[in-house]
C-alpha cells in the first residue's frame, strides 16, 4: 500500500475523518481515485488508512487509525458496530438508517433499511471501488430480500462517478411497506428521493404529532410534502383536514397512495404548486388560516458561498407560514443545509417572525436528525439537520 505524507495533521489528530489537499506533503496527482493509502506524518508516523481520489477537494477519507486489512472481514466489523447501536437505542424499528458515513466508520456509505430491502449510495469513488465488499457484507449480516444501489446523488459527480440506479441483489417487486407508529408508507427505493423516504426526521414527525393530540380538529398544511411522512401523521392524529404540496407529481403520486393505505384519503388535499407561490396565494385570501404548518424544504445551501441566498429563501419561506399560523398555532420547520449552523437557523427565523408584522412565537422544542443518523463529535459536518418547533402568540 502506498504512503501519504501529511504536512498538516491538527484535524485528523482530533479525529475528523477528512484530509484536504492542502493538507497532503505533495499534490494527489497520480493516484488512482479510490485507491487504499496509509497517511503518515513527516517523522513517518503512521496515522491511519484510506482512500485517496485526487480529482476531489477531500483528497483522502479516512477509513480506520490502525494497521488492518480493508477487507470482507473489516466491512462486516464495521456494519455490525452499526446495527448493534441502532438496536441499542432503536428497538423494534422496521426502517431504519443502518450506516451513517463516517459517524459509522465507512466515509462515503449509506445503507437504510425498509424491512426486506436495503438501499445502499456509494457517494464516493473509494466506496465504489469497494461495492462488492459492501454488497457481501449486507446480504452476510442482513440477509434482505433485495439490495438496491440508489447512486444518483450530485456528489457522486464531485468524485468523477457517474449516476445510476440498479437492483443490485434479489428482487424488488413487491415494493415495501413500512410502519411509523401506525402509519403505513410504501417506499419506492428506485423512483423516490434519496433512498426512498427521509428517515432522519422520523423522531420529529412523531414528537410534533404528539403535540397536536390536544387539537384533533384542526386544519394543517404540509410543505414540500413528498410521500406524506408529516402529513399523513397529521391526519393520523386526528386532524380534520391537512393540505400536501409539493411541485412533484410523483411524489403526489406517492402520497396518495400512502393516504390510500392509512385510510386517510378524506382528511387530505393534494396540491401540486411551487411552495412560494402557494403561500403567496394563501395570503392573499388572509393571514391566520392553520392551526398546524409543517415545512421540510430542500436543501437551499449547496456551498457556503450561496448562505446568503438560501437565508433569504429560508426566511421568505417561514415569514409566510407565520403570518398563515393563528394564534395558538404550531410550526414545524426544519434546514436540511449544514452550511447553515444552528444560531444562523435560530436568528433566520427571528427575522422571518419581524418580516411577518412582528408576530411573538415561543420557541417550543428544538431538535435535530434521528438516533440513526448519529453525530461524530470531532467531525460537526455530521450534523446537518435542523428542527424547531414554534407557537403562534
Amino acid at each position: 500500500m502506498e504512503r501519504v505524507k501529511l504536512r498538516k495533521t491538527a484535524r485528523l489528530l482530533g479525529g475528523h475523518r477528512w484530509v484536504f489537499s492542502n493538507e497532503l506533503a505533495k499534490s494527489p496527482r497520480g493516484f488512482a481515485p479510490g485507491q487504499l493509502v496509509e497517511l503518515h506524518d513527516h517523522g513517518e508516523n503512521f496515522l491511519g488508512i484510506g482512500y485517496i481520489n485526487p480529482d476531489s477537494l477531500i483528497s483522502v477519507r479516512v477509513l480506520t487509525r490502525i494497521r488492518e486489512p480493508i477487507d470482507l472481514a473489516f466491512f462486516r466489523k464495521r456494519i455490525e458496530a452499526a446495527m448493534r447501536f441502532r438496536e441499542r437505542f432503536l428497538k423494534n424499528e422496521q426502517a431504519v438508517r443502518l450506516v451513517y458515513s463516517e459517524a459509522d466508520g465507512l466515509p462515503g456509505l449509506i445503507a437504510d433499511r425498509y424491512g426486506d430491502v436495503v438501499v445502499l449510495q456509494l457517494l464516493t469513488a473509494g466506496m465504489e471501488a469497494m461495492k462488492d465488499l459492501v454488497l457481501d457484507a449486507i446480504d452476510a449480516l442482513v440477509r434482505p430480500r433485495a439490495i438496491v444501489l440508489k447512486n444518483d446523488s450530485r456528489s457522486r459527480a464531485l468524485e468523477g462517478l457517474p449516476a445510476y440506479k440498479e437492483v443490485a441483489r434479489g428482487a424488488l417487486d413487491p415494493l415495501p411497506v413500512i410502519g411509523e407508529d401506525g402509519v403505513l408508507f410504501e417506499i419506492d427505493p428506485l423512483g423516490g428521493q434519496k433512498t426512498g423516504f427521509f428517515l432522519d426526521q422520523r423522531e420529529n414527525r412523531l414528537s410534533f404529532k404528539g403535540m397536536l393530540s390536544g387539537e384533533p380538529d384542526g386544519v394543517g398544511l404540509d410543505l414540500f410534502g413528498y410521500a406524506g411522512g408529516w402529513g399523513l401523521h397529521l391526519a393520523h392524529a386526528g386532524a380534520r383536514k391537512v393540505v400536501l404540496v409539493d411541485e412533484s407529481e410523483g411524489a403526489l403520486a406517492r402520497a396518495r397512495k400512502n393516504a390510500g393505505l392509512n385510510g386517510l384519503e378524506d382528511k387530505m388535499e393534494f396540491v401540486r404548486a411551487d411552495v412560494f407561490d402557494f403561500l403567496e396565494g394563501e395570503i392573499r385570501q388572509g393571514n391566520a388560516r392553520y392551526d398546524f404548518i409543517v415545512m421540510d424544504p430542500p436543501a437551499f445551501v449547496k456551498s457556503a458561498k450561496k448562505i446568503k441566498e438560501a437565508v433569504r429563501a429560508y426566511t421568505l419561506l417561514n415569514s409566510r407560514c407565520m403570518r398563515l399560523l393563528k394564534p395558538g398555532g404550531l410550526l414545524a420547520t426544519s434546514s436540511c443545509s449544514y452550511h447553515l449552523a444552528r444560531p444562523e437557523f435560530l436568528d433566520m427565523l427571528r427575522a422571518a417572525a419581524k418580516s411577518a408584522g412582528g408576530r411573538d412565537f415561543l420557541l417550543v422544542e428544538q431538535r435535530f436528525q434521528g438516533r440513526d443518523h448519529p453525530v461524530l463529535l470531532s467531525m460537526p459536518e455530521s450534523e446537518y439537520l435542523k428542527c424547531a418547533f414554534l407557537l403562534a402568540q
